[in-house]
């Protein structure tokens, strides 16, 4: 016998006759389940259920008055037994399917599937509200009127509502939130009809084929091309899309941009990520202008006795062959690149990025 069973089983002065549970319907085993361990202390989820199920459990506690012990421990016994069976569970519902598949299902039949569901009278759609990201979701509260925006507020979490908030302007924020003040009266179904008609607008969106913007994949590209063909493209951009080209080059990072976005207490570990011959042949070539500038703000935050080191090297290197430069400043821009995805080092903002 388990111990919940023999939990069920406590305060009893002999061992009850065994229950058939098969003559109790399956809401009611649920509701008994529920008190059972609510009763004992438990923390039950039960907001992550959809509202349906949640009423249909209420509903149900709200019509059941009393269970004898051999039908509690009989129920509980079923519990357990089918717990203890389990071999593999699964997400549960569209959305966190979606999100286990992620990266091995395409976007455009991930895209179907979500577009299907939130025109379906099943599910919860403000499931999926909550999971789009902020700048969908500000859109939202920007377009429509206060009294949708009061109840998309109402059915986020409250952090994410206050964050929502903190980035609207200070009317449309103040409009909102006595909005919300008028929320109490309004019936269930209607914000279920709210959710679906918001979720069926949201999902109107063509799939794309790649997550990043474009500007943000062609600048991945010329990060790593030699500075000569960088340059080269940079121009034929601006002379053909002079806006796509300025939103390219603020994705850019090159050696010339380490002064600028990199804190200098963050220098030693960058050069940590470098063979020293290669960090010294990308500090000799750079001599003029910016290059000059970051190569001398890499040595100025190392040690003494390794930036008097490095500075004999690169004098002893001499002049440094165009290819050679570009592999040695390209190995530290990855460097720099791989310290940034694993969150070991954060670039600041660029300066015509702070302006804007």
């Amino acid at each position: 016998m388990t111990a919940v069973a023999r939990q069920a089983d406590s305060n009893t002065g002999q061992t009850p006759a065994r229950h058939d549970p098969r003559v109790v319907t399956g809401r009611q085993k649920a509701a008994i389940i529920v008190r059972f361990l609510l009763a004992e202390g438990g923390n039950l989820p039960l907001t992550s259920l959809p509202d349906d199920l949640q009423a249909a459990l209420t509903e149900q506690m709200g019509s059941m008055r009393s269970v004898d012990r051999a039908t509690l421990r009989a129920v509980v016994e079923e519990f357990v037994g089918r717990l203890d069976s389990v071999g593999l569970s699964f997400p549960g519902g569209i959305e966190r399917a979606l999100d286990l598949l992620q990266g091995h299902i395409s976007p455009a039949a991930a895209t179907r599937l979500r577009n299907a569901r939130a025109t379906s009278a099943t599910g919860d759609p403000w499931e999926r509200i909550g999971a789009l990201e902020d700048e969908r979701l500000i859109a939202v509260l920007n377009d429509e009127s206060a009294e949708i925006g009061a109840v998309l507020l109402s059915k986020l979490p409250v952090g994410r509502a206050a964050d929502l908030l903190a980035q609207l302007p200070g009317d449309r924020a103040r409009r909102l939130a006595h909005a919300m003040g008028q929320t109490g009266v309004v019936k269930p179904e209607t914000v279920r009809q709210i959710g679906q008609s918001l979720i069926g607008q949201l999902s109107n969106v063509a799939p794309r084929a790649f997550e990043d913007a474009p500007e943000a994949r062609v600048g991945a590209i010329l990060n790593v091309t030699p500075a000569q063909t960088r340059d080269a493209v940079l121009a034929g951009l601006g002379e053909e899309d002079a806006e796509f080209a300025e939103r390219v080059r603020r994705t850019i990072f090159t050696f010339a941009d380490i002064a600028k976005r990199i804190e200098g207490r963050d220098i030693p570990k960058v050069t940590r990520g470098i063979d020293q011959a290669q960090l010294v042949t990308a500090l000799a070539a750079a001599t003029e202008g910016d290059d000059a500038t970051s190569a001398e703000f890499i040595l100025s935050n190392l040690s003494q006795r390794m930036a008097a080191t490095l500075r004999e090297e690169m004098e002893a290197r001499g002049n440094v062959k165009v290819k050679d430069a570009d592999a040695a400043q390209t190995a530290l821009i990855a460097a720099i690149r791989d310290l940034e995805a694993t969150g070991e080092l954060a670039l600041r903002q660029g300066e015509e990025e702070d302006e804007g």
